[in-house]
């Protein structure tokens, strides 16, 4: 079954390279949601995108662009793997609200209102103090709306969360993140978060990253999939996907890129402690792309249907984004 499936990954941050490419293929991966930036400014910004250009260059034979949801369907007929783009915080466009359309222009589909910290827009997960979406804030939610650009809440505060979803015209997503009864890391997200998104016509993707996790990387595929059952009774089978939050291959100092960018001269240690300054160890179920039919199996095995499973791994992305990259005329 897996190998008919449209397979969507809500996220990944890898060390791009032809070997994981060719892995997203085994897998069966037909989209993967890439994180081009966290704290990079424009033209940093625009560097990323020159590099991804290089790579679809090089390795047409095996990705392609995604610049609609139409694309990852063709990506699927042609047997490819669509890239779409997207950015884990909202440096990217800097103080410049004319900068949501030039980046959507140059296909940066999602952006992150907020990293882990308050932001120009919002308040993020790890703020003592969750002041909720900011006046430009307000006006960048607006704009993403009118030009097709996805609102991501994944690494933001419950306040600001909530106020995004009332705020925005069209549906948001939280691409990376579980609940956070499942597991109660700040990254979770709270059942009133989750039924709001839910309400709303929004998308959660269900992250494998282990700190996001119960028993972290010794978490099961059957725990994994009793999660996704729960969240399924509390959201709606059409609200949920997959976000694996996979970042393979990256050296610590990507790590410390992530949690620091150059706000901090201290190890920010996110979700972990001192003694998770490194990487967590890989799920057994789950160490790359390849993996991915496991995740189709376990929740066969739970008692999905076909057709829920078909949802759950990639077919309610793809409705998701169906509407939501069309501009507003």
């Amino acid at each position: 079954m897996h190998n008919d499936l449209i397979v969507i990954d809500g996220l990944q941050y890898s060390n791009w390279n032809r070997t994981i490419f060719e892995q997203l293929r085994q897998g069966g991966v037909t989209m993967v949601h890439v994180t081009i930036v966290y704290h990079e400014q424009i033209r940093e910004t625009l560097l990323r995108i020159s590099e991804w250009n290089r790579h679809f260059e090089m390795n047409s034979d095996l990705i392609m662009p995604v610049k609609s949801a139409d694309d990852i369907r063709l990506a699927k007929q042609l047997g490819k793997v669509g890239i779409m783009f997207g950015a884990q915080n909202c440096s990217a466009i800097e103080d410049d609200i004319g900068m949501v359309e030039v980046m959507r222009e140059l296909n940066l589909m999602i952006m992150q209102l907020t990293y882990n910290n308050q932001s120009l827009l919002a308040s993020g997960c790890y703020e003592a103090v969750d002041s909720g979406v900011t006046r430009f804030g307000r006006q960048v939610i607006k704009e993403m709306n009118r030009v097709g650009m996805v609102v991501d809440m994944s690494h933001s505060a419950e306040r600001s969360t909530l106020e995004a979803i009332e705020i925005s015209e069209r549906p948001i997503v939280i691409s990376h993140a579980n609940p956070s009864s499942f597991h109660a890391a700040k990254r979770n997200k709270s059942d009133t978060v989750l039924k709001a998104l839910g309400e709303s016509g929004g998308l959660l993707g269900f992250s494998l990253y282990p700190f996001h996790l119960k028993n972290g990387p010794d978490c099961s595929l059957n725990e994994f999939c009793d999660m996704v059952a729960n969240t399924a009774d509390l959201m709606g089978i059409d609200h949920i996907g997959i976000g694996t939050d996979l970042c393979q291959e990256q050296p610590v100092s990507i790590l410390e890129w992530m949690r620091n960018g150059r706000w901090s001269k201290d190890m920010d240690y996110g979700e972990g402690s001192k003694s998770d300054a490194d990487w967590p160890r890989s799920l057994s179920w789950f160490k790359d792309s390849r993996d991915f039919p496991n995740i189709t199996k376990g929740l066969q095995t739970r008692g999905f249907s076909d057709n829920e499973v078909a949802k759950i791994m990639g077919l309610n992305w793809l409705n998701f984004l169906d509407d939501a990259l069309q501009p507003k005329l």
